[in-house]
């Protein structure tokens, strides 16, 4: 059994889950960049730190997913941490605006194809993952998962007509209200066991996903909540849903 505790981070090779992994490995976690591709995986790893390793994994397909839990249960032994954090907005062209990824985002609008894309990675993805490593938390110490939702997600913001959520309705806000029920119930399952799941919303960043808009905030900034949550001690809370200014309605 490795001693030192083990993180996988999915879609690591960029982004918020790029900085996820980094902030996990100066906090002394071994960290697994989960990448679709291996190659991008190699170079995310090495930015991250020695004790981090490339795995390939794919969140929509479920032979590499099994391949990745394999792996992960014949080198390590265990798992500690699982933050979720791949995620698509919708199969977009690049040059994109982030009018045109609105608008064309709508649900009235968007082709059921492209809905379930997004549905895949969003939600059937970290069902998925959860479910393969399931096994490997349960031999942890303490197991921790972070799912990397959107306050887009919330129904209850949605219902506030003078909360500016309502402004962004479309197939990626509805995945992370799913994802959000996901998260819930894997939570009340798993009540009563040293495994804690939550889900936060890291704010709006400056990624690939946001075609790194005007305003958009700082990697950093986006990885501090969900960091904080895959470091809860137990005594920290389960089936939650925060941003870095607190708790979120579901």
């Amino acid at each position: 059994m490795h001693n030192t505790p083990v993180a996988l981070v999915t879609g690591a090779n960029k982004g918020i889950g790029l900085q996820v992994a980094k902030d996990l490995a100066s906090k002394g976690f071994k960290v697994l960049v989960g990448a679709r591709k291996l190659d991008l995986g190699v170079t995310a790893a090495k930015s991250v730190g020695a004790d981090a390793q490339a795995i390939q994994l794919d969140v929509t397909d479920q032979a590499s997913i099994a391949a990745a839990a394999r792996q992960i249960e014949h080198t390590l032994g265990r798992l500690d941490v699982l933050v979720n954090n791949a995620g698509i907005s919708r199969p977009i062209k690049p040059g994109t605006s982030v009018e045109q990824m609105r608008d064309g985002d709508k649900v009235s609008r968007v082709s059921v194809n492209d809905m379930r894309v997004v549905f895949e990675t969003n939600v059937f993805g970290v069902v998925a993952v959860t479910q393969a490593m399931l096994p490997l938390l349960r031999k942890a110490p303490a197991g921790r998962i972070v799912n990397v939702s959107s306050a887009g997600g919330s129904l209850t913001l949605k219902d506030n007509p003078s909360d500016y959520s309502r402004q962004y309705v479309g197939v990626y806000q509805a995945s992370k209200t799913a994802l959000n029920a996901v998260t819930q119930a894997f939570a009340i399952e798993l009540e009563g066991t040293s495994i804690k799941v939550n889900a936060v919303c890291p704010g709006f960043t400056a990624t690939d996903l946001s075609n790194y808009a005007p305003g958009a905030g700082s990697v950093e900034d986006a990885a501090r909540e969900p960091v904080r949550l895959a470091l809860l001690d137990a005594d920290g809370p389960t089936g939650t849903f925060s941003n870095a200014a607190g708790p979120l309605p579901w």
